[in-house]
């Protein structure tokens, strides 16, 4: 925690969040255009930045390209926002939400936590039903996953399992894991507040794909999770960025993920409710 709050001291370094969250995946020279910064300014804070977690990097051919990440803003907030009254957190919300909730200009989310568990036991939190459904809400997630094999969808324990066109895309064991993204569905539209012609404009969209990178990390591992292909302005993108109040996407996810592998236990359970 010390890292972070010690990386959000520091004004230059706040700017160039500002800038990213204006402008996700951006390059150091697209930072150092918008900034008025020296090259090797903006390195060095961005060393600090992505040390604490805040900035996430990817490479796309012979570019880094730099994006917020909302991994250690979600940790603070589950550790302190309950305890305290909102109000004397508002700023830190208010970050949170930057972090999570806008569209960004891009059409790609990226997201990187850090999990004190094998890379194994990650591999199996993200590929068996039985560890899916403890985190995601009751859905459970089935395949064998071999590169082109589909990828079924369960809602709730009981029901049958749905083909919704995922297909697994890469498949690296412990390693990496590509599938593609399903379309919206009529419970998306009524969780949403939808009308059928809004819902009918969603459908439109083309498919995303979803990727998870497992790194070893010290004790543990780096979970990257790059979701991609989307088109301009896509509501897609919204929802699984966090981006709405009805829908928690990834982050949300993820949190639960990190929990269940770190404490045994799924976080509405670590809560006292069953699910």
């Amino acid at each position: 925690m010390d890292t972070i709050f010690k990386a959000l001291a520091d004004t230059s370094r706040r700017r160039l969040l500002d800038s990213l969250n204006a402008r996700n995946g951006q390059s150091l020279r697209e930072l150092c255009a918008d900034l008025d910064m020296t090259r090797q300014a903006v390195t060095k804070h961005l060393a600090v930045l992505e040390a604490a977690g805040l900035v996430a990097t990817i490479r796309r051919g012979r570019e880094k390209l730099h994006y917020l990440n909302a991994a250690p803003i979600i940790e603070i907030t589950d550790r302190w926002i309950g305890r305290y009254d909102r109000h004397r957190v508002e700023a830190l919300a208010d970050l949170k939400h930057a972090l999570e909730g806008k569209t960004v200009s891009k059409p790609e989310f990226v997201y990187v936590t850090y999990i004190q568990a094998g890379a194994e036991r990650v591999w199996q939190a993200l590929t068996e039903p039985a560890f899916t459904r403890r985190y995601w809400g009751g859905v459970a997630l089935s395949s064998d996953w071999q590169v082109g094999s589909p990828v079924l969808w369960q809602n709730a324990p009981g029901e049958e399992f749905r083909d919704l066109g995922q297909y697994v895309l890469e498949s690296e064991p412990n390693r990496r894991l590509s599938y593609s993204w399903h379309p919206f569905q009529p419970e998306h539209a009524e969780l949403f507040g939808w009308d059928a012609d809004r819902y009918a404009e969603a459908l439109k969209e083309r498919r995303s794909k979803v990727t998870f990178e497992i790194e070893a990390a010290g004790e543990g591992v780096k979970l990257t999770v790059i979701h991609d292909d989307f088109d301009e302005g896509s509501a897609m993108l919204a929802a699984i960025s966090g981006g709405s109040d009805r829908s928690g996407g990834w982050p949300e996810l993820l949190s639960g993920l990190k929990t269940l592998l770190e404490t045994g236990r799924a976080p509405l359970e670590s809560a006292g409710v069953s699910g």
